[in-house]
């Protein structure tokens, strides 16, 4: 089946990209830092118990058109049909986020969104839908040596069939997701896509995850707890009202608040309050 078209013009207007539409390394980069600078990571439709279309024109229409995020599929998905269209070859991977958990929690589930760019003879892992510690250029595979980004440092290591990808904190190493060498089918997304918009347990029907990669600092909403990373590394941290999460998400993250949001809002702020008292 051919790739759905997207609308290019409306899309680098949205990430505000006016350079060369050309299958390069350059234009690569320059998309994968400028998609999660404009473009917000959040599953408030998940939450607001309304469920995710990966139907390309709904995708273009929530994200393209009216101003919204989406989660790894819809944003790699985009990604993904952006990057053919420039003449990149894409192959469509599936892995584990890891990022956020410990062996305690247990295994997490196979719900999760990247691709493999290949260019000109070179394997690139590519991931524009990973929230908070999303990498802010392509990672080079092959290799297992430190990669800069503009704003944390990772490494990709193949384990058992898989690549692990770490990242850098303060000197450690920590895993941000698994991803499985052998691509997948867009069917097997829509499994996924089921699972994590739906069923109770999903993480995003329990809490409020919204983030943005800007190019000076990230931004990242759990919750009611605000986090603004500096690409210093310096970090300040804080806790908002229900109408405070309304308003950064409007400043900070670009998003227009829906009034039918609000009681969920509610729901998530008082929870998180409750055990921050508690702990």
């Amino acid at each position: 089946m051919p790739e759905p078209q997207v609308d290019l013009d409306a899309y680098f207007a949205r990430i505000g990209y006016d350079g060369p539409r050309e299958a390069s390394l350059e234009v690569l980069r320059d998309l994968h830092a400028l998609h999660p600078a404009h473009i917000p990571f959040e599953a408030i439709n998940v939450l607001c118990r309304k469920g995710v279309s990966l139907n390309p024109d709904d995708v273009d229409r929530k994200i393209i058109f009216d101003g919204r995020g989406g989660y790894c599929f819809e944003q790699n998905g985009l990604f993904r049909r952006v990057l053919r269209s420039l003449g990149f070859e894409v192959e469509s991977l599936a892995g584990r986020v890891l990022w956020g958990y410990s062996e305690s929690d247990g295994p997490r589930p196979r719900c999760h969104m990247a691709m493999r760019v290949t260019l000109d003879g070179e394997a690139w892992l590519v991931d524009v839908g990973l929230g908070g510690c999303v990498p802010t250029a392509p990672l080079l595979l092959g290799v297992s040596v430190p990669q800069v980004t503009p704003h944390d440092t990772f490494r990709v290591r193949e384990r058992n069939g898989r690549y692990l990808t770490e990242l850098e904190r303060d000197g450690v190493w920590k895993p941000v997701h698994e991803v499985d060498i052998v691509p997948v089918e867009d069917i097997d997304y829509e499994v996924m896509n089921f699972y994590a918009s739906t069923h109770p347990e999903s993480g995003f029907a329990k809490v409020l995850m919204v983030a943005r990669s800007a190019p000076h600092a990230r931004f990242t909403l759990l919750n009611n707890r605000l986090t603004i990373r500096l690409r210093t590394g310096e970090e300040e941290v804080h806790h908002l009202s229900v109408g405070d999460v309304e308003q950064t998400l409007t400043d900070i993250f670009g998003i227009s608040v829906d009034p039918s949001w609000r009681t969920y809002l509610e729901d998530v702020v008082a929870s998180a309050e409750a055990v921050r008292r508690q702990g």
